[in-house]
């Protein structure tokens, strides 16, 4: 399964950004970014896939992806049942680290951690519980003071002797030109938005401010896929969430995620991952027993 770029803004004030994701459960899906990212998951456990690594994730859990590393996180259950699951996501651009970190002697370290992101890394647990604390703390703070964090909690990990390797270097994805993501990146927020919606091109040649033909090729040149298959890489992504997540009978999960049509659900799901969906409901279940965590490709 290809995974789908994910389209990061920053805010006015700000030149990095901080997401507070909340949410009932944490959906499988399937992504990438050009930034730099740092995943703290709260009040969650489940599987996540990043590169070709899969692992069982527990509250706490840490991670730090280099650009262009596929990734997300499906949860199965939560810790406490009155909280909802938790993600504070921190992204930063290799412009950022040029601008604010390269110039600084004093955070070579940094560059170093970074550096060696393009596998994406875990941290020992006594860090872990230290960049929570300041992380946590972030959410309330301004841009200043949350400025000073995200420098303070990467000197942290980048001391951390405990840090390791998730995926291999092979897993990275193809870079894609700058000029053409802010163009595509509205077109694709709204897929994601409406992907259970059918797909109206005329709508998204407005909203991406393109002609019809402009808008096919620069978002094959940037996704690797045409609109129609991104859609369905969204609703399959989703569709995975549910069969491992509930035990929602699969013509129920096929109108939600968009397919009105079960036939042509069973048809694009075995398309994208080999194997029907009651195939890969059970495939799943043997391949993530109970028990420690394993490490298993990611079928693309």
């Amino acid at each position: 399964m290809k995974p789908f770029l994910e389209h990061i803004k920053t805010s006015k004030d700000s030149s990095w950004v901080l997401f507070d994701r909340r949410l009932p459960a944490i959906p499988f899906e399937w992504h990438y970014n050009s930034e730099y990212e740092l995943t703290l998951t709260l009040n969650s456990r489940g599987q996540r896939f990043i590169g070709d690594n899969i692992s069982r994730y527990d509250d706490g859990d840490l991670v730090l992806i280099g650009p262009k590393i596929p990734h997300t996180w499906c949860s199965s259950e939560d810790v406490c049942k009155e909280r909802e699951h938790q993600a504070l996501v921190l992204w930063f651009s290799d412009a950022f680290v040029k601008g604010m970190i390269d110039p600084h002697v004093e955070l070579k370290p940094i560059r170093r951690l970074l550096e060696r992101s393009s596998r994406a890394l875990t941290f020992s647990e006594p860090v872990r519980e230290k960049a929570r604390e300041i992380v946590c703390a972030m959410v309330e703070q301004g841009p200043g003071a949350r400025l000073t964090g995200l420098l303070s909690v990467l000197l942290l990990l980048a001391e951390d002797a405990g840090s390791a390797p998730l995926a291999s270097e092979a897993n990275q994805s193809e870079s894609f030109a700058e000029a053409t993501e802010e163009r595509i990146g509205r077109v694709i927020s709204h897929l994601h938005e409406h992907y259970r919606d059918e797909m109206v091109v005329e709508k998204l040649v407005r909203i991406g401010a393109l002609s019809r033909s402009s808008l096919h090729r620069l978002f094959k040149r940037q996704t690797r896929m045409t609109m129609g298959m991104y859609v369905a890489h969204l609703r399959v992504g989703h569709a995975c969430a549910l069969l491992l997540n509930s035990e929602k009978p699969i013509a129920v999960i096929a109108d939600e995620v968009g397919y009105g049509n079960l036939a042509n659900f069973n048809r694009q799901f075995k398309g994208l991952k080999g194997q029907t969906p009651r195939e890969f409901r059970r495939a799943f279940q043997r391949v993530l027993p109970d028990g420690p965590p394993a490490r298993r490709a990611v079928t693309s």
